[in-house]
């Protein structure tokens, strides 16, 4: 969630001093931008996730203080939630046989969580949404103890001016009807229900337009050949129900905002870039500041003095607008470099398919950025936020569009089209053989048995009501079968029904 702030009252002269702030900010980064000042020796991948916490009943375990203090490890850290705690992974390059080695390094550090979890008496899950969490575990009591989600939480209701709303209608089990929740919140903790996992990619100034235009443009399939988020307050939703509950649980605007078109926080975008510095530029036109706590550094005397600034206040800001692909400016021993950040993607189900996820991104998102004519050319942007939302809602089932192919399934959009590509990406990546072979082999048999993490929740649920399980029991059945099968290690595809 971003860097330590103080907890404080902000003054409006503090508004206005941050708001200069960040435009000095805009300034040194297109003078750095033109004048070639970032590193790039070779690209490196970094992934972050997070994960839920549960008790031994399946309810959520509000115990993540104590769980870390039991893990001991600099690399797992608090989120949003008590019930929730967040892995981040050292970045790596992309070549070779990275991508084994991260499968092996991910379910070693998940083994010492679940130890530590374990001596705390809870359990850790890889999944998008905790199927198990009730409206009483929104409570602002449950935020962790960081002065940041304290005054996060406060500043987004003091702009809203009321009770949050989670307003969604899902797609019904089989074929028994929708399903729709309404339900209110008085803190941003419904967004600790979305627990994810972050790709992020190093990338030359000069290839981060096309790097980034290529994420929004696989977005909808990544959230339809990977979702695992079918369930909310014990509703059946949309297969990544992150996607709407996100955007609602962060949502600054009240009704009236929303009708003259002011746009959310959490962002799809409304058009294609030529440089990452359109994407921070619409973050100081558009947002207002959550957290407007100004650095001492001029961003533009620190370029003048011969150091890389800091850029304090465009990052603190960029990490309060939540783009389903945000970009990123960070510092490594005082160089800078440039990121994409892939924020599309649940936790879960298992290892090997949330490496296997990634590689499928990384692989085609290369593959679209080396073609002659490039795909956000032949495509409106409409057209890739229109995909994004119809793959999050009906997964396998959405209709997408894609340029020469018309409107067509997902799992025949990549089957046909893009695991070809991202076969061709990794091999350009230089991703060895036998990595590409082993995950975009498990890409390649859940969209041949059409078997996603959300669709193994969902029949689950359903089998276990057939049998007479009420909602809430087949929810914690589920959910017990479910971790137990993760554990297992092998992927979603070749989980067994019922």
């Amino acid at each position: 969630m971003g860097r330590h702030v103080t907890n404080r009252a902000f003054r409006p002269v503090d508004r206005q001093r941050y708001r200069d702030k960040m435009q000095r900010g805009l300034d040194a980064l297109a003078r750095m931008l033109a004048g070639g000042d970032f590193s790039f020796p070779h690209q490196q991948m970094g992934l972050e996730m997070e994960l839920c916490l549960v008790d031994e009943q399946m309810e959520p375990s509000m115990s993540n203080a104590v769980v870390l203090e039991k893990i001991n490890d600099p690399t797992f850290t608090t989120e949003l939630g008590q019930q929730n705690i967040e892995l981040n992974v050292e970045p790596q390059v992309l070549a070779g046989d990275s991508a084994l080695r991260l499968e092996q390094q991910l379910r070693t550090a998940l083994v010492r969580a679940d130890g530590g979890a374990n001596d705390a008496g809870a359990k850790v899950v890889m999944i998008g949404t905790l199927p198990t969490l009730r409206s009483a575990h929104f409570d602002p009591h449950w935020l962790s103890r960081s002065p940041r989600y304290s005054l996060l939480n406060e500043q987004i209701f003091t702009a809203r001016g009321e009770e949050m709303l989670l307003d969604m209608e899902g797609v019904g089990l089989g074929d028994r009807p929708s399903e729709r929740l309404r339900s209110y919140a008085d803190s941003i903790l419904p967004e600790s229900a979305c627990t994810s996992v972050q790709l992020h990619l190093q990338v030359a100034p000069e290839d981060f337009a096309a790097h980034w235009n290529a994420a929004q443009c696989l977005a909808g399939v990544q959230v339809a050949v990977g979702g695992n988020s079918p369930f909310l307050l014990g509703k059946a939703l949309w297969h990544e129900t992150r996607v709407p509950l996100f955007l609602q649980a962060t949502d600054t605007r009240p009704e009236e905002l929303k009708n003259q078109g002011v746009r959310p926080r959490v962002w799809f975008g409304e058009r294609w870039i030529t440089s990452i510095f359109d994407l921070f530029e619409e973050n100081v036109r558009y947002f207002p500041a959550l957290l407007p706590e100004p650095e001492e550094e001029d961003p533009v005397a620190a370029l003048d003095a011969g150091r890389a600034p800091m850029l304090a206040e465009l990052r603190l800001h960029n990490g309060t607008i939540w783009r389903w692909n945000r970009p990123v400016y960070d510092l490594v021993d005082g160089v800078p470099h440039l990121r994409v950040e892939n924020r599309v993607l649940p936790a879960g189900p298992s290892v090997v398919d949330i490496v296997a996820n990634a590689a499928f991104f990384y692989g085609a998102q290369r593959a679209l950025t080396e073609q002659d004519r490039p795909l956000w050319s032949q495509m409106s942007f409409a057209a890739a936020e229109e995909n994004f939302y119809a793959g999050a809602r009906h997964g396998l089932d959405a209709h997408l569009y894609w340029p020469g192919m018309g409107w067509v399934a997902p799992d025949e959009l990549v089957l046909r089209h893009l695991l070809p590509m991202a076969h061709e990406g990794l091999r350009a990546c230089g991703v060895s053989d036998e990595a590409r072979e082993r995950y975009l082999g498990v890409i390649e048999q859940r969209c041949l048995l059409r078997q996603t993490g959300s669709v193994w929740q969902r029949e689950t649920v359903a089998e276990l009501e057939r049998r007479g399980a009420d909602r809430q029991a087949a929810l914690s059945g589920m959910l017990r079968r479910y971790i137990d099968l993760a554990d297992d290690g092998e992927p979603v595809h070749t989980w067994p029904l019922g």
